[in-house]
C-alpha cells in the first residue's frame, strides 16, 4: 500500500503554530501516514525546532502528485499559500484556525485532535470553490502571464500619486473607461475579503458568480457588478495613461502593468478544493466573523 502524504503547512513566526505543527507530525507519524512540509517553510520550522528535521519536503521526497490532504494551522492567508501549493493536484485543504479572523478554516484549534483522526479515516467532505482564471497580455496581444486566485484579482496602480486609466471589458463588450485607484474582480469566497472593504457584496460560496468592483472611480457609473461564472472580464490599461498598474492575485502573486497592458479574469476550469469536517451555514459564518446582532430573532430555524 502507498504511502498516506499529507501536507502540513506552518508559519515558523507564531510559537503556538510550531507547537501545533508539531503535534499534528506525530500524530499523523503515529497513525502511519508521512507529513510533508512546503519546501519555503520548512527551513523556518526546522530553524526553531529540530522536531522537523527529518520531515519529508514536498517537491524534494515527494512530490504534489502524491499528496492526499493539506492541514493548514492559520488564517486565510495561510489558507491561500496551501491553495497554491496543491495547485496542480487534487489534494483538498483542511483549515485550522489558530485565532486569526477568518472565513476558510474549518475549525478551531481546540478540535486539532479530532481533526487529525477523522483526516486520518477519511472522514470528510470536499467542497469545490470558483477560482478565477487570470491572464495578462501585453500590446500585442501576447499572453504575458498566467494565474489563478481563489480570492480575488486586483488591478492597482503603482504609484500612490497618480490614478490610472482604464477600460473595463465583459464578454467582449466595452462597459465604461474611467480613472481608478483600481479594479477588484472577486470569487464568492473572496467577497468578504478585498471585495467587501471595496464596498461590493457578500456572495454566498453557494453562488456562482464573479463580482467586479471599480476603487476610488472618477465616473458617473462605478457601481460594483455581479456578472455570470461564465463571463469573460478584461481590464485594459489606456496607453495614453500617466500612470502604470500592478495586478495582485490574492495579495500573494504580483505583476506590473505598463500601458497598455490587458487583464482578462475568467472562471478557472480547476476549482479549489477545501476539506470539511464540521459543514457551516454561511449565515453563521458572517453573524461569527461579524458579531453581527440577532438578539430579537424569533424565527424557527428555517425559511416559512
Amino acid at each position: 500500500m502507498n504511502e498516506r502524504n499529507i501536507l502540513v503547512v506552518a508559519h515558523a513566526g507564531r510559537e503556538a503554530t510550531v507547537e501545533a505543527a508539531r503535534k499534528v507530525v506525530d500524530e499523523l507519524r503515529g497513525a502511519g501516514a508521512r507529513p510533508v512540509l512546503p519546501p519555503d517553510e520548512s527551513g523556518d520550522l526546522r530553524a526553531v525546532d529540530p522536531h522537523f528535521a527529518d520531515v519529508d519536503i514536498l517537491g524534494e521526497t515527494v512530490q504534489q502528485d502524491e499528496l492526499e490532504l493539506a492541514i493548514v494551522l492559520g488564517g486565510d492567508g495561510t489558507i491561500l499559500r496551501a491553495a497554491e501549493l496543491v495547485r496542480g493536484c487534487s489534494a483538498p485543504v483542511l483549515g485550522i484556525n489558530m485565532g486569526h479572523v477568518g472565513f476558510l478554516a474549518e475549525i478551531d484549534r481546540d478540535d486539532m485532535d479530532a481533526a487529525v483522526r477523522r483526516v486520518i479515516d477519511r472522514d470528510y467532505e470536499v467542497e469545490e470553490r470558483l477560482a478565477l482564471s487570470v491572464r495578462v497580455k501585453d500590446v500585442e496581444g501576447t499572453v504575458v502571464y498566467e494565474t489563478f486566485a481563489l480570492n480575488e484579482a486586483t488591478v492597482e496602480k503603482a504609484s500612490r500619486e497618480r490614478m490610472i486609466e482604464v477600460v473595463l471589458e465583459i464578454d467582449g463588450l466595452p462597459l465604461s473607461s474611467f480613472g481608478c485607484d483600481g479594479m477588484v474582480v472577486s470569487t464568492p469566497t473572496g467577497s468578504t475579503a478585498y471585495n467587501f472593504s471595496a464596498g461590493g457584496p457578500v456572495i454566498w460560496p453557494s453562488v456562482e458568480a464573479i463580482a467586479v468592483v471599480p476603487l476610488s472611480a472618477h465616473a458617473l457609473f462605478a457601481k460594483p457588478l455581479v456578472v455570470s461564472p461564465d463571463a469573460a472580464v478584461a481590464i485594459e490599461m489606456l496607453e495614453g495613461t500617466s500612470g502604470s498598474g500592478i495586478l495582485w492575485c490574492d495579495g500573494r502573486r504580483s505583476h506590473d502593468l505598463p500601458p497598455g497592458a490587458r487583464v482578462v479574469v475568467r472562471k478557472s476550469s480547476r476549482p479549489v478544493r477545501l476539506a470539511r469536517l464540521h459543514p457551516t451555514e454561511f449565515t453563521n459564518r458572517l453573524v461569527r466573523k461579524f458579531q453581527l446582532p440577532v438578539a430579537g430573532w424569533r424565527g424557527q430555524g428555517a425559511a416559512s
